[in-house]
């Protein structure tokens, strides 16, 4: 079993701050570096003002399309940001009495962002007087090149990060753009649409023309927030929580609560999480299986029956895409196992390719063995025209896996013949004669780096008091969120007696155990068999959990999901 360091989140801001709250829960906001009670108020008021470069030139061009019915064409992403992004505008423009469509062009055929291909395909079949991106765009000169060449205007709308100057489109809105103050810089896509759709609204309804109300979409801007894995700062929480709100009360998209339903999750229980783990896996399935259109069409969805019918087909290719992922994933366990004779021999870093092996899904599979083996992943399938390989980069903390993947290109040229990303997640292409040169060399980089890296590090938000081993306790940290990406879930640690424990299904361990006060709860580690040593002779065990709710025969509980456990 991997060697884990447990350690305490360090304080980021002061706990005294935030007067008449238990210590432990103002321990909890100033490990997140919440700076006051005000962070805590999530009303829609807060929003940061629309202080982006390029946004007014985006709307006057925009508000002029409509004026003069000119045909809109939105190029969308192939993810759920993407998708999310898409329908926003398609609805938002619609309700303003725009001519719009949309193209979501198939990534393996056309590539990524807006190519000089997907420019040509939006001519052939709309023609339009202006184009619009959203979530990507922000790389590609070619294409915003290739549809001015064919009469359009174009308004790229994106988050992504580049390090070259801006296309020359008629309007660029992106908040990590050079020379935009916009103070935060972790929007979505659908995020920036959002804002750009919104500030459209207001000037129209100014000049008294056909606007929208962009509140009853909110529910789209925190889907694709939250399943493009966003930071949560304050900004992106008050978006993300007013578009929980309107799922619970069932104030959103038909296709959402189809989604849920067919998920089996109630509506009024949502949490943020279900944004990630449940709705976000279904939308990207139809971008990663087949195609996005599957995906926009159901968040589009004007009736119940149309919504339930696209929403079992995400449903199936979920399913299928977990089928396919999972496969890879024995297959690459098995490639390991073959290299490897115990985990002190695994390499600093796990490059793997089969012929076999699906694009759609070799993204999740490498952050999957990230996860496992904490260690950066590129996994690669066969590219369509037999001579490249289109690979997915995940990575650990501290190790910028875009930069490591340009340092390869600047030494070797040869081998990376495109690439692009952040610190964490990236994509590259190479030719396929290069592949095992290319594993050599980059698997030498990494190990090179700082071994420290290479050892996993649980953070955790300390010891719980023996007094908050309770439900309201679970229902104060589910107030203050929501939760998610650079603002974690609470998680705790201690050392606590064992009463009892049994196996469920021989896989789960269920543990009970004994509280300094005499008092007992449940906890309950799933998989454990192959991530724990469990020694039923020890009669003390040191965890790593979380706070969660247990329903069982008509009662509710509170129980320790266990992250962590050693003896």
């Amino acid at each position: 079993m991997k060697k884990i360091q447990i350690k305490q989140r360090p304080l980021l801001t002061r706990p005294e701050d935030f007067q008449g709250m238990l210590p432990f829960i103002a321990q909890i906001l100033a490990r997140r570096g919440v700076t006051s009670p005000q962070e805590l108020d999530l009303k829609l008021k807060h929003l940061l003002k629309p202080e982006l470069k390029g946004l007014q030139t985006a709307i006057e061009l925009m508000d002029r399309a409509i004026d003069h019915e000119q045909q809109i064409v939105i190029v969308g992403d192939y993810d759920a940001d993407g998708a999310t992004s898409t329908a926003l505008m398609l609805l938002a423009l619609r309700d303003m009495g725009a001519k719009v469509d949309y193209v979501v062009p198939d990534r393996f055929k056309y590539g990524y962002g807006l190519t000089p291909k997907i420019a040509d395909l939006v001519q052939e079949k709309y023609q339009p007087k202006l184009m619009i991106t959203v979530d990507n765009g922000i790389s590609s000169h070619a294409g915003v090149e290739q549809a001015q060449q064919h009469g359009m205007q174009v308004i790229i709308t994106d988050h992504h990060l580049t390090t070259k100057p801006t296309p020359n489109a008629e309007a660029v809105v992106n908040p990590n753009q050079l020379g935009c103050d916009f103070p935060s810089k972790s929007l979505a896509g659908v995020g920036v649409a959002f804002y750009v759709l919104a500030n459209l609204a207001s000037l129209r309804r100014q000049h008294g023309k056909t606007s929208s109300q962009l509140t009853q979409y909110l529910d789209l801007v925190a889907l694709g927030t939250y399943a493009d894995v966003a930071s949560l700062d304050y900004n992106n929480r008050i978006l993300v929580d007013a578009g929980v709100q309107r799922m619970r009360q069932q104030q959103c998209r038909i296709g959402i609560l189809a989604l849920l339903d067919i998920a089996g999750r109630d509506p009024a229980q949502l949490q943020a999480q279900d944004l990630g783990f449940v709705l976000g896996p279904r939308i990207n399935a139809a971008g990663r299986m087949e195609t996005m259109d599957i995906g926009i069409e159901c968040l589009l969805a004007q009736d119940t029956q149309q919504a339930y019918h696209l929403a079992q087909q995400l449903h199936q290719l979920n399913q299928e895409r977990r089928q396919v992922e999972s496969q890879i994933k024995q297959d690459a366990l098995q490639t390991l196992e073959q290299i490897r004779i115990d985990q002190t021999d695994l390499p600093a870093a796990l490059v793997m390719f089969e012929p076999h092996w699906h694009q759609g899904v070799i993204g999740i599979v490498a952050g999957r063995l990230k996860e496992q083996f904490h260690r950066p992943s590129i996994i690669f399938a066969a590219d369509e025209d037999g001579i490249h390989l289109k690979g997915s980069a995940r990575s650990i903390d501290g190790i910028h896996i875009r930069d490591a993947i340009e340092r390869v290109a600047e030494r070797h040229p040869h081998l990376v013949r495109y690439f692009g990303g952040h610190a964490a997640a990236a994509g590259l292409t190479i030719e396929k004669q290069y592949f095992t040169e290319f594993q050599q060399v980059f698997t030498a980089l990494i190990a090179n780096m700082d071994a420290q890296l290479f050892e996993e590090v649980l953070w955790t938000d300390g010891e719980l008091p023996v007094d908050a081993f309770h439900l309201q306790t679970l229902a104060t940290l589910e107030q203050l969120g929501p939760w998610g990406q650079k603002f974690p879930l609470p998680t705790f640690e201690g050392t606590f007696a064992i009463l009892d424990y049994r196996w469920l299904k021989e896989r789960h361990l269920k543990l009970r155990l004994g509280l300094e006060n005499g008092k007992s709860l449940d906890a309950i580690a799933f998989n454990a068999i192959d991530r724990f040593e469990f020694d039923p002779m020890h009669m003390q065990v040191r965890l790593v959990y979380r706070l969660e709710k247990n329903d069982f025969n008509g009662s509710t509980n509170l129980q320790l999901h266990i992250m962590h456990l050693e003896q």
